[in-house]
């Protein structure tokens, strides 16, 4: 009798938006082999991702840099996948013109404690009242005025004037003149207990399958699109490009040291209550 042995499986998780899905589509449609591993996927929004990697739930999953502070002795950060905002990254925005004296302590919507936004918001200015608000809502409630400002990431980023909405700060753009290095948004991680095997089989079928996507850059855009939460598809492009790029092939000594000195940053400011030990798989 023939013994059919079943795959391993591999929940993997990320965020339901173009640049997340355009990283992912190799991987997603069976485009790349993945020598009989068996991937799962499950799309929801950042900040559930990271409270769900709080509780390693998940073997792989993208997370929020901040957030990995919280799970360093489960996960470890694969070497592709990275988010970095390159001078560029989550903007704060307001319904009038406003400058960084103006920010000290405003009601701003920000879209969870563990994003990498709140931190750098927190870094940028310590003394605001953050507004726990779902990404996809905070151009809403800045424009209905039940906040003083807004943070915005994913899509909002490129669509928030069409709101009438005025730019006070671009984090990213904050973060590279203080430091000369790209502001380390997201990552993704995989568990550590599934084994050094696994583990580089996990680490190569990601960086082949954005590889994939940036060699096949109109289907895998094609793809993305179907998260592109309204953005034409010029737009979506464009933060495709913001997001998935050289960086996502490889954080790269400097992207690394980025993200060592943001963590850092942030037990420095007392965000993060302790030091973190930043793994890194090879």
């Amino acid at each position: 009798m023939t013994t059919t042995v079943e795959p391993r499986t591999i929940h993997v998780a990320h965020s339901p938006d173009s640049d997340d899905a355009f990283m992912f589509y190799a991987l997603a449609e069976g485009k790349i082999d993945t020598d009989g591993l068996r991937y799962v996927h499950e799309l929801q929004d950042i900040e559930t991702l990271n409270q769900r990697a709080r509780r390693a739930e998940l073997e792989v999953t993208a997370v929020s840099i901040h957030a990995y502070a919280y799970i360093a002795d489960r996960y470890a950060l694969l070497p592709h996948g990275a988010s970095m905002g390159d001078q560029y990254g989550p903007r704060l925005v307001a319904r009038t013109p406003m400058t960084k004296t103006d920010v000290k302590g405003l009601r701003i919507a920000v879209p969870g404690p563990l994003t990498s936004a709140y931190l750098a918001l927190r870094l940028y200015e310590p003394e605001f009242t953050p507004v726990w608000t779902p990404f996809d809502q905070i151009e809403d409630v800045v424009e209905r005025g039940e906040v003083d400002a807004g943070l915005l990431i994913h899509e909002g980023q490129l669509t928030f004037a069409s709101r009438g909405l005025h730019l006070v700060a671009d984090m990213g753009v904050w973060w590279y003149g203080e430091t000369g290095l790209p502001l380390p948004l997201g990552g993704n991680v995989v568990r550590k207990d599934l084994g050094e095997d696994t583990i580089r089989l996990v680490s190569r079928h990601l960086h082949e399958s954005i590889a994939y996507a940036l060699d096949h850059r109109g289907a895998a855009l094609d793809h993305a699109m179907r998260f592109a939460r309204g953005l034409e598809k010029g737009e979506a492009d464009e933060f495709v490009g913001m997001y998935v790029n050289d960086w996502t092939l490889d954080y790269g000594p400097r992207g690394r040291e980025a993200v060592k000195l943001f963590l850092k940053r942030g037990v420095d400011a007392g965000v993060i209550p302790h030091a973190v030990d930043v793994t890194f798989v090879d």
